[in-house]
């Protein structure tokens, strides 16, 4: 973890001289930023992914009827299908999983009084007047909310919310594409019960979906600054990189235009 904290302090000494104080949170800006560089082929590859399978539909509607309820039979013709299209149902969840290290970094090396036996430097640091190695609470117990630190939190609050509002919104879009059914299936026909268990377990995930990047104002309040810092700048990077990624994918250029 020393190897990560000198790291952080060679960022913030190169931009002191345009961030001054602030210095060591425009390194964290930057660092998640380059994090998120090195997981973006990953991204792009989730989005062909999600592509391929969404191309797929209309097959698997087929291998459906042709099966009936034979569910062995249809997994494996489904494997098969997967294979065959070179489609991985699990590589959306490659870029979430490789960033995980970088902000269990920051929370433990913004959370940590010592570093290598010798006293953390970097919860010195602040942005504008909050500690970087704060909380929330300690800025509503120093100020209250609409004190030098609690705006900070405001401030990143509102990022959050309005970020989560158009995530919303896409992901209710998108998900009402998803739940339109392909020509000639019928969603119950020739489905097993378990399936139709299955299908319905799925559509009241899907309702829950649209509201979970609000968890994230969570996060942001109980976490470290510096580690909020992280989830809020992952949080714009990954909703500017979807719509870029799945614009042409149906449900999305509505959704975005719903926000313009």
């Amino acid at each position: 973890m020393s190897v990560f904290a000198h790291l952080v302090e060679h960022i913030a000494d190169l931009l002191q001289p345009l961030f001054h104080a602030s210095a060591a949170a425009a390194a964290i800006v930057l660092f998640t930023a380059l994090v998120r560089l090195l997981v973006h082929p990953l991204s792009r590859a989730a989005a062909r992914g999600q592509r391929a399978r969404a191309a797929l539909q209309p097959r698997i509607a087929e291998l459906r009827k042709e099966h009936g309820k034979d569910r062995e039979k249809f997994q494996k013709a489904l494997m098969e299908l997967h294979a065959e299209e070179k489609v991985s149902p699990l590589s959306g969840c490659l870029p979430s999983l490789l960033q995980m290290p970088a902000f269990f970094l920051l929370y433990h090396l913004f959370s940590s009084s010592t570093i290598g036996g010798e006293a953390n430097a970097l919860l010195g640091h602040e942005l504008f007047a909050a500690p970087l190695g704060g909380r929330w609470a300690d800025a509503l117990g120093d100020g209250g909310p609409f004190g030098p630190a609690g705006l900070v939190y405001l401030a990143l609050f509102a990022v959050v919310t309005a970020v989560a509002c158009f995530n919303y919104v896409r992901t209710k879009r998108t998900a009402a594409v998803a739940a339109a059914p392909v020509a000639g299936e019928d969603r119950n026909e020739d489905r097993s019960e378990s399936e139709q268990a299955t299908a319905a377990a799925l559509a009241s995930v899907g309702r829950i979906m649209p509201f979970m990047s609000f968890l994230t104002l969570i996060t942001v309040a109980v976490v470290p600054l510096a580690a909020a810092l992280y989830v809020v700048t992952s949080t714009a990077w990954s909703a500017v990189e979807r719509a870029v990624l799945y614009r042409d994918m149906p449900g999305a250029a509505s959704a975005t235009a719903a926000l313009v």
